[in-house]
């Protein structure tokens, strides 16, 4: 009895006593740890997750909507009746198109008839699309109704118009006013004088953006320096080489020499200039009410005044003198609020847009012929190089076809694959190195299919380059890995019982496997299909190796025509420079991102509608 109750105090004591509530206590702090870190985990996943969505989203959707400016086209002048064709010619309307570019180009000028100068009508001109005259023809030659008379016809604008629309060319900020403006005439160059000091406010803003420019000086300044006593550092070590060495290596250090005195030379100039540039700045913004003179490095100042537009060019607290755009109605003084200032606060020499075109935008928009509309452009047309007039359809139908010759390929190759191995074939050392081999393929990098396809379907087979047949057949092979793995592990679920069960009533294992097994296991099997498919929709290393990156402005009719597949058309606009072709790849990927949430949102709902329970 006494050695049980001591064996008891003891065990009481091993897991009551001090030491063991400390374990316990780290044990549950450990756990603690271990799920926070986890919680953290997963929260910063999703902030990555957020971010990178809407980073697309918000570049992206701009590009589903355009501006147009809608037009009154003479549709009944007689040179232009003559030539308009008839049904299926070809070569008539292509002669019938050309005539529209002179047609737009006049019907714009009727809109703003001040713009007379051979300058200001060519900027007027580049306001509108480059294939504004194709579109406005196409929708005449698909309507043909609209022939003999005067029609308003809508047309896409320049892209430099549409990203100064939707804001992303300049900031602009507009300032009411407060006293009474005295314009000195209505063309050419004028003064305008204000009762209240009105553009003391910007010609404060226009000191501190001197002085912000003059800090980026000193900052390259200060660059420059540190390159200099970089390279004297190195001219030094030159130098010292030059002393012991001899012939090819001499003349090497040499020349080495020659070409960094010459580097520090021009630094040291630059260095000079630039503390010029800088002083100056600085003591321009030293000046708070002396006047400034506006240049194309210098946010631009508008005045909207007795219905024109002055562009200001010298700027004091209490008056501007510029350059009169739009020409004004009178003379007389514009009281308190009739008149306002308008600052595009991004330079003239830091946008693709001239402040004259923006003017001239804005007369439009205040006429209301510039609309902002979905723009079926995108949706509706192929690859162009100019980014108002790229679209994705080329792409997509691309895609289309690309998708449908793997699914045709991969998927019945696959699952016969899957069921001979796992129902037929016998357990021997050769179907276990198939079986290796089939696991390994999963893993080969795309770009290697790619070779293949090249090596293979293009050089031995000689089959056309460009092609969605190739491009699927391609991603057929990189596919089929992933499809036999997914069928053989849905073969493999369906439970033994139901073959024994099949075989006790007579079925021949062909039967069993058809009739009973294959139906069983289909919802895996499309699952792990549609899944490999979106990995394959998403692939772009392969299809680069068989030339789907060409440039293919037709939409492809069949599979065995030239095409390109939606994640090749994200790349090659993402190498563009222009800013509306970053926002059209944003688009792209969102419309590409769309097609694989659908795919696999197809998968989780056949899984969850055909699972069994065993």
């Amino acid at each position: 009895m006494t050695d049980i109750s001591e064996e008891r105090v003891m065990t009481s004591d091993t897991h009551t006593s001090d030491e063991a509530r400390r374990r316990l206590r780290a044990r549950y702090a450990s756990e603690t740890r271990f799920r926070y870190i986890g919680l953290g985990a997963v929260l910063l996943a999703g902030a990555f997750l957020v971010i990178l969505m809407s980073t697309i989203v918000t570049q992206g959707l701009p590009a589903f909507t355009a501006h147009f400016v809608t037009l009154e086209l003479d549709l009944s002048e007689p040179d232009l009746v003559a030539k308009f064709p008839d049904e299926g010619d070809a070569n008539g309307a292509v002669a019938f198109r050309r005539e529209f570019d002179p047609l737009l180009r006049g019907a714009l000028r009727e809109e703003l008839p001040f713009v007379t100068g051979r300058g200001e009508r060519r900027t007027l001109n580049g306001l509108l699309s480059s294939g504004a005259g194709i579109y406005a023809s196409g929708e005449v030659l698909e309507n043909r109704d609209l022939m003999g008379a005067v029609r308003a016809i809508s047309v896409p604008l320049d892209d430099d118009a549409e990203l100064y629309l939707q804001g992303s060319a300049t900031g602009r900020r507009v300032s009411e006013t407060r006293g009474i403006a005295s314009p000195t005439g209505t063309e050419g160059e004028i003064e305008i004088l204000s009762t209240s000091n009105d553009f003391a406010t910007v010609l404060a803003q226009i000191k501190e953006w001197l002085l912000e420019e003059a800090d980026d000086l000193r900052e390259d300044i200060a660059g420059k320096r540190r390159a200099i006593a970089q390279t004297e550092t190195q001219l030094a070590a030159a130098r010292r080489e030059i002393e012991t060495a001899t012939g090819a290596r001499l003349a090497f250090f040499q020349n080495q020499v020659e070409t960094m005195t010459n580097g520090l030379e021009r630094l040291r100039l630059d260095i000079g200039r630039l503390e010029e540039e800088a002083t100056e700045l600085e003591a321009r913004a030293a000046r708070p009410g002396a006047t400034e003179s506006l240049n194309r490095s210098l946010p631009s100042l508008l005045v909207e005044i007795n219905g024109g537009v002055v562009r200001a060019s010298v700027v004091a607290a209490h008056a501007i003198e510029g350059t009169v755009v739009v020409p004004l109605t009178s003379t007389e003084d514009a009281p308190a609020g009739t008149w306002r200032l308008v600052e595009l606060t991004t330079p003239e020499a830091a946008r693709r847009i001239d402040d004259t075109a923006i003017i001239y935008l804005d007369q439009l928009s205040a006429r209301g012929l510039i609309d902002d509309r979905l723009n079926m452009i995108f949706l509706t047309t192929g690859a162009s190089r100019e980014p108002e007039l790229a679209g994705i359809w080329g792409a997509v139908i691309g895609s289309f076809f690309t998708m449908m010759v793997t699914l045709l390929l991969a998927f019945p190759l696959g699952v016969a694959a899957a069921i001979y191995l796992e129902e037929f074939a016998p357990k021997n050392r050769l179907t276990r190195i198939i079986e290796v081999n089939i696991n390994n393929l999963a893993a080969v990098p795309s770009i290697v299919f790619g070779l293949l396809g090249l090596a293979v379907f293009l050089n031995a087979f000689g089959l056309p380059r460009s092609a969605p047949v190739v491009g699927g057949m391609v991603l057929a092979l990189m596919t089929l890995p992933t499809i036999i793995i997914a069928a053989r592990a849905a073969v493999r679920a369906v439970p033994p019982s139901i073959r024994e069960a099949a075989l006790g009533l007579g079925a021949s294992r062909l039967q069993t496997t058809f009739h009973h097994v294959l139906p069983l296991a289909m919802p895996g099997i499309f699952t792990g299909t549609i899944i490999g498919m979106a990995q394959a929709l998403g692939e772009t290393a392969p299809l680069l190796m068989i030339g789907m990156v060409a440039f293919i402005v037709d939409i492809p009719g069949g599979p065995t025509d030239a095409a390109t597949v939606l994640p090749v058309q994200v790349y090659m606009w993402s190498d563009f420079p222009e800013a509306l072709f970053r926002q059209k790849t944003a688009a792209a990927i969102l419309v590409l991102l769309s097609f694989l949430v659908a795919m696999n949102a197809i998968a989780v709902l056949l899984r969850k509608r055909f699972e069994r329970r065993w």
